[in-house]
């Protein structure tokens, strides 16, 4: 594998003028170099041992292979690479499972260059980084070797997360209960912790929310 003492990043992603934006800024730094583009995750296991790739950033809406088995594959025969999601949607159940396949960060395409190229020091370091929208619907637990993240929605139970997809549907707490066969007041405790724990304090938000992370169709 190539080495150099610039960290080396490769980018993931199907918009061609994303990876020519990127390669323009890192051009800028003295520390950073840009050593490839690839449209799709085919192949990138072979351009991680053609390039040395340290740090790849890697969208999660690509056409071919499903980008979530491509940053375990990355972390299983390259564990010193560190993959970076950079996504125009930043939904929990995306950041979810990101972080559990072995994501180093997750970044949102409308943050700002300098941010990026921040993100990109970060995980060359072995820390993890976030964008600011990220950041704001995050927890952090203990994990042994370092700090995780987890989303708000892995924080509801599998009663909750039923429940929310009810609500995204648009049903009553008077159908909710029908559907559960609990009673209402059950299904309003059930929805008062939801709001808690995602920190939405209104019902509309909260079919938005479910809406938004495909708990039900729009």
């Amino acid at each position: 594998m190539i080495r150099s003492e610039r960290t080396r990043v490769l980018c993931v992603d199907d918009h061609e003028f994303l990876a020519d934006g990127l390669k323009a800024r890192i051009a800028l730094t003295d520390d950073l170099e840009f050593v490839g583009w690839l449209p799709t995750a085919e192949g990138l296991l072979g351009k991680l041992k053609e390039t040395g790739a340290q740090v790849v950033l890697l969208d999660l809406e690509m056409p071919g292979p499903d980008p979530f088995e491509a940053i375990e594959d990355v972390r299983r025969r390259y564990p010193d690479t560190k993959v970076l999601v950079l996504s125009a949607h930043v939904r929990d159940h995306y950041f979810e499972s990101a972080v559990a396949a072995g994501a180093w960060g997750y970044l949102s395409k409308g943050d700002k260059p300098e941010f990026l190229v921040g993100a990109i020091r970060k995980a060359a370091r072995g820390e993890f980084a976030f964008s600011p929208e990220v950041e704001e619907r995050c927890w952090i637990p203990s994990r042994q070797g370092g700090e995780a993240r987890t989303s708000r929605l892995s924080g509801l139970t599998n009663r909750e997360q039923q429940v929310l997809r009810l609500i995204g549907r648009g049903m009553s707490r008077a159908e909710i209960a029908r559907v559960l066969h609990r009673s209402p007041k059950t299904v309003d405790a059930h929805q008062t912790a939801i709001m808690n724990k995602l920190d939405i304090h209104d019902r509309v938000d909260l079919v938005r929310y479910a809406i938004r992370e495909r708990l039900v169709e729009p």
